[in-house]
């Protein structure tokens, strides 16, 4: 064989190592978001009994006044109450902590109420035919954020208890704009008058209480979310930065008003803008 031939033979064997350990880690990486996902299932519990399986609008009596009219422009009365929201989202994320390396995502994402926990499934396209697997959780009182380029070679993993859970829970709750009726009164949540556009919002789960203030525009629509401090890793260290997310372009989705477009930022950087591009929901049975 001459030296075009070994060379061609050696091109189309690193092609197929390359698309075998492709598929290898496409498929090592859907038991584990499986293996994940029957975790949540699992930590999933019924609503309290005796709960109402309808949202009545009589709930919001003594609630404060943006929080009121937040509810009365996203829900009508008679509303099922959500146990559990299924969603994709598509957008960019930035991958440098200190500059801007956008890279375009996509994911699905599972949320359940009781408990509160949700699994975040993502793909981030690094370079053309190379992704980065990642999951995102908050599962049992647990957090977890593990990511693996190629679902084969880990790059950051972390979980447990602490500041890794609170963060997580955050971003749920943050969230929880996406599946509304969770933010009633009746499902956990208590709420605080700051003023006329914003209040407090207190979700607790076991050890870790949150509280974020949630802000409303003129329609009176969740706008923002702001947290003073969230953990996040510089390195191998863990700082506290102020952390906000911004919700917009609302759509009317099975009845209810909910925010198509999300960005987030820490430290008022951001670093995530995701697009929904489905959504189907679960009810209380």
């Amino acid at each position: 064989m001459n030296k075009i031939g070994w060379t061609a033979l050696g091109t189309g064997l690193l092609v197929a190592g390359g698309a075998g350990l492709v598929a290898f880690g496409s498929s090592r990486w859907a038991g584990a978001t499986q293996a994940q996902l029957a975790l949540l299932d699992a930590a999933s519990a019924p609503a309290p009994a005796g709960q109402n399986k309808l949202y009545d609008a009589r709930e919001l009596e003594g609630l404060p006044a943006p929080v009121q009219r937040y509810f009365r422009a996203v829900l009508k009365d008679g509303q099922p109450l959500i146990a559990n929201a299924t969603f994709k989202l598509a957008g960019t994320i930035n991958m440098s902590a200190t500059g801007d390396s956008w890279k375009p995502f996509t994911s699905w994402q599972r949320a359940i109420v009781h408990r509160p926990g949700f699994l975040w499934n993502g793909s981030v396209t690094l370079f053309p035919g190379i992704s980065a697997y990642v999951h995102d959780s908050y599962i049992a009182g647990e957090g977890r954020l593990h990511a693996a380029m190629l679902g084969v070679f880990t790059v950051a993993e972390v979980q447990g208890d602490g500041e890794i859970a609170r963060g997580e829970l955050m971003r749920y709750f943050a969230e929880m704009a996406w599946y509304p009726t969770a933010l009633l009164p009746s499902q956990g949540v208590r709420w605080e008058a700051v003023d006329d556009r914003s209040a407090n919002a207190t979700l607790v789960d076991g050890p870790i209480s949150l509280t974020l203030l949630f802000k409303f525009d003129g329609a009176g629509l969740i706008s923002g979310i702001h947290a003073d401090a969230r953990g996040a890793g510089v390195g191998k260290d863990m700082v506290m930065l102020p952390w906000d997310c911004s919700l917009s372009n609302h759509e009317l989705r099975h009845g209810m008003l909910v925010p198509t477009r999300g960005e987030v930022a820490k430290g008022g950087k951001s670093y995530f803008v995701g697009d929904l591009t489905s959504l189907v929901y679960g009810y209380a049975q």
